[in-house]
């Protein structure tokens, strides 16, 4: 034996037994994982025919499955077309990177996927959990298939059922993430139809739903936005040595983030402006992609620059939360957009003239427009809380594939 390969041999002897960090008590003696290429796991399989386009239909008794979406885009009882029943098969999206299960029998649309099948050593399910849990896999994949077939995957052996308890394991908590990110999803229609009832449709002057109270009163009025809003300057006296913390404003609508801080001398010739409490505010290159929202007391202290012009509500006039959820109606992204002229793109920018021009429909009681503010934003509460967990459950799922796979380390080892 020469020397290279004794070397080798040694190196090998060294390596720790390829298992992962948390194993299930009735696999915790058992053999070490294996090691294979995707392209070594998997046979590619050619659907009997493709359907066009033309063909897909809303409801019938098979999915059809295509890249042009991550999800189910049509439906047929074409039987002729069907992938084999079976073993579930893995999906590959060629170019829009979809990663996907399909339990059962299905057709492929007019737009290429690659569609494969495990070979006996690996079962499906266990072969999607560990690609979904390697993100570098995933997104070197978006370059080409090619790259990902020589990817390798580790596994235990299929007979002892180790695989299948990783893969109910996982699964079951994907099932838990897909409900909850369709509660997520359906408190957002909710409220996306609280807000087309709670604000006049165009052409009229009262909205469909009024609280009770207001439910006699006079119909909304017309108001051009400087009767409601007055602006609010106060200007920052920059110490080169002091630290401070700028805002920013995400479009559609989502909300005010804090940047880091930073020393004054680092915002060299900028001008700055202290953040009002309670004022309605914009980002005006954004404006007209919604980026507005009204400061709170998170934001006292902290700088804007003149990006973000502030508007105070006039006493008795406005509420400032009720000003941003009319803006972030269609009819309220229209006339954004009115103010905000400009080239092809996201090249435009609010005349804050023009802004202040705007007209909109209101009631006249402030009252009751913080009732509708107020309305909004418990349902903008109910969004955040369940986002906040959906969030919760992909993480605990990212931390649980972490310990149920081997380590990145012993896969370099």
């Amino acid at each position: 034996m020469s020397t290279e390969t004794k070397t080798t041999a040694a190196r090998e002897e060294r390596k720790p037994a390829l298992v992962p960090k948390l194993r299930f008590p009735e696999f915790r003696n058992a053999a070490a994982w294996e090691r294979e290429k995707v392209d070594d796991l998997v046979d590619t399989v050619t659907p009997p025919k493709k359907l066009p386009t033309a063909t897909y239909a809303l409801s019938g008794k098979f999915p059809i499955i295509d890249q042009s979406q991550s999800d189910i885009c049509g439906w047929t009882d074409d039987k002729e077309s069907l992938i084999e029943e079976g073993s579930p098969l893995v999906i590959f999206g060629d170019h829009t990177c979809v990663l996907k299960l399909i339990d059962g029998p299905f057709a492929q649309g007019a737009d290429g996927i690659k569609i494969l099948k495990t070979r006996p050593k690996v079962g499906a399910p266990f072969l999607y959990q560990f690609l979904s849990s390697r993100p570098v896999v995933t997104e070197e994949y978006k370059r080409h298939f090619s790259i990902l077939k020589e990817k390798a995957v580790y596994f235990p052996d299929l007979k002892s059922g180790e695989q299948q308890k990783v893969a109910d394991c996982l699964g079951s908590l994907d099932e838990l993430i897909a409900a909850q990110g369709r509660k997520v999803e359906a408190l957002k229609t909710h409220k996306k139809g609280l807000m087309q009832k709670l604000f006049p449709r165009e052409g009229e002057t009262q909205p469909r739903l009024r609280f009770p109270e207001y439910q006699r009163t006079e119909a909304w009025q017309r108001r051009k936005v400087s009767s409601l809003l007055a602006r609010s300057v106060s200007p920052v006296r920059v110490e080169g040595e002091e630290t401070y913390r700028e805002i920013g404003i995400r479009s559609h609508g989502r909300g005010i983030f804090h940047k880091e801080p930073l020393l004054g001398k680092a915002l060299g010739e900028k001008r700055v402006f202290y953040v009002e409490e309670n004022a309605f505010v914009l980002n005006i290159v954004f404006a007209w992609e919604q980026a507005v929202a009204v400061t709170s007391v998170a934001e006292r202290g902290m700088i804007a620059s003149h990006r973000f012009p502030m508007y105070k509500p006039k006493e008795r006039e406005a509420d400032a939360e009720f000003i941003k959820y009319f803006f972030l109606t269609d009819k309220g992204k229209e006339l954004l957009g009115i103010a905000s002229p400009g080239g092809a793109g996201r090249n435009k920018t609010l005349g804050q003239k023009d802004f202040e021009k705007l007209e909109l429909l209101c009631p006249r009681k402030v009252e009751e427009q913080a009732a509708i503010a107020l309305c909004l934003s418990a349902a903008d509460t109910l969004i955040a809380t369940a986002t906040q967990a959906l969030d919760t459950l992909k993480t605990h799922k990212q931390g649980l594939m972490q310990q149920l796979f081997p380590s990145a380390e012993a896969l370099e080892a």
